[in-house]
Order: C-alpha cells, then sequence, then structure tokens
C-alpha cells in the first residue's frame, strides 16, 4: 500500500495554486499593455489628423507671420530648442522666435544684476518681465501663437496635442520623483497646466498637475482639456 505524504500533497497544492496566480498575472500584464498600446496608438492617430488639419486651415496665417518675423527680427524665424520628450529622449521642440538673438547672454547678465529676479527664475523659470522677449514677441508669446510651429512636433510623433508642457533638462531636477511620470508621455502642445493658469501656478503645482494628467489621461479627457484650452488662450491668463 502506498503511504500517503499529506505534506507533499499540499506542497504540489500550493505550487499548481502559485503557478496558476502567476499565469493570471502574466495575463493581466499582458493585457493592460495591449490596451495601453492601442489607447497610444488611438492618441497619435488622432493627434496627427488634428495637427494636419491645423497646419492647412492657418497656413496663411503662419505665411504672414514669416513674413512679419522676417521683417521686424530678422532670421533665424523658427528656433529649435532642445526639450525633453518621451522615455527621456531629447527632441527640437519648434516655435517662432520670439528673443533677442542673444538671448542667453541677456539672461545671464540680468539675472546676475537683479536677485529678484533670479529668484523668480530659480522657482518657475520663467520670467513675468523678460528682457529677452522682443515687443512683437511678447504678443506672440501671450496669445500663444509662437508655439503653432510644434503642431509639426506633433506630427513626427514628438509631441501630442495634450500632455504635459516640454521642459528643459534643467527642469528635470524639479520633478523630483515625478520625473518618471513625465517621461511616460509625449509633452503636449497644451494641457492640464495650460487651462488650470499657466505661469500663475507655482512650478510644484505645475508638477502634480502634470502627475495627474499622465495617471488620469484618457481621449475623452484630452478633447476636455482641448476644448478648454481655446477660452484659456483667449483670456491670456498666467502667458508671458
Amino acid at each position: 500500500m502506498r503511504e500517503f505524504d499529506l505534506g507533499r500533497e499540499f506542497d504540489g497544492f500550493d505550487k499548481g495554486r502559485h503557478s496558476r496566480s502567476e499565469r493570471m498575472r502574466r495575463f493581466e500584464r499582458k493585457r493592460r499593455g495591449t490596451s495601453s498600446a492601442v489607447a497610444g496608438i488611438a492618441k497619435y492617430a488622432l493627434d496627427a489628423v488634428l495637427a494636419a488639419m491645423g497646419l492647412i486651415v492657418l497656413m496663411p496665417m503662419i505665411a504672414i507671420l514669416m513674413g512679419t518675423l522676417l521683417v521686424l527680427q530678422g532670421r533665424p524665424i523658427f528656433i529649435a530648442h532642445r526639450r525633453i520628450g518621451k522615455h527621456g529622449v531629447m527632441f527640437p521642440c519648434l516655435k517662432f522666435r520670439t528673443m533677442v538673438a542673444n538671448a542667453d547672454e541677456v539672461l545671464k547678465r540680468h539675472l546676475a544684476a537683479n536677485p529678484h529676479h533670479r529668484a523668480e527664475w530659480n522657482a518657475t523659470r520663467k520670467l513675468r518681465d523678460d528682457p529677452r522677449v522682443t515687443p512683437f514677441g511678447a504678443l506672440l508669446r501671450k496669445t500663444s501663437i509662437d508655439e503653432i510651429p510644434q503642431l509639426l512636433n506633433v506630427i513626427q510623433g514628438k509631441m501630442s496635442l495634450v500632455g504635459p508642457r516640454p521642459i528643459v533638462a534643467s527642469e528635470a531636477e524639479l520633478y523630483g520623483v515625478h520625473y518618471s511620470d513625465y517621461i511616460q508621455v509625449r509633452p503636449g502642445l497644451t494641457g492640464l497646466w495650460q487651462v488650470s493658469g499657466r505661469s500663475d501656478t507655482s512650478y510644484g503645482e505645475r508638477v502634480q498637475l502634470d502627475v495627474r494628467y499622465v495617471r488620469e489621461q484618457s481621449i475623452l479627457g484630452d478633447i476636455a482639456i482641448l476644448l478648454k484650452t481655446v477660452p484659456a488662450v483667449l483670456r491670456s491668463r498666467g502667458s508671458y
């Protein structure tokens, strides 16, 4: 007669249960990955279509702006500033040039001579009265028209219509532990921060808004933010 080993039987049962649990976890991870990939493809498709339509509609205005900038400021008309994109990959973020040609030198001198402005810059990476910005550039920035060329970044897949605003390398440390949230998505032409006060909010509030977007993002949420962007731009709140 075969001797019955109760301990061995229970060990076998536990191993089988563990194996089934592990298979279920792998299946759930795969399902979530597939769902995330489909959502990402749908988001890019919507981005690309809307960005292309936007460029076509805005082409006459873009041509007028290019001519005006050439006459008032000379070349270059566009700038391609290095920003951090998805997965931490740097990309050239396009804008109409709104600053003087020697902007970095002007900023360095201004911050050295104005400690209170240096404190503002360190806290927000922006200046309400920025000496680098030209008179016509100030108008473009106030209305966010300077960011229209970023529609090309959207079509290229470097940016999205909605997401955290793209940051420079020196801003990464300001995100702290939340930098990992930022690099999970493509930066956006507009976003939760854009419709929540922009530069009128603290940098810490900006980070929290970005984290909230990354963790709660959806196509319907993106559409809602796009609709809120129009009145936010018209009000020009926090835009400078």
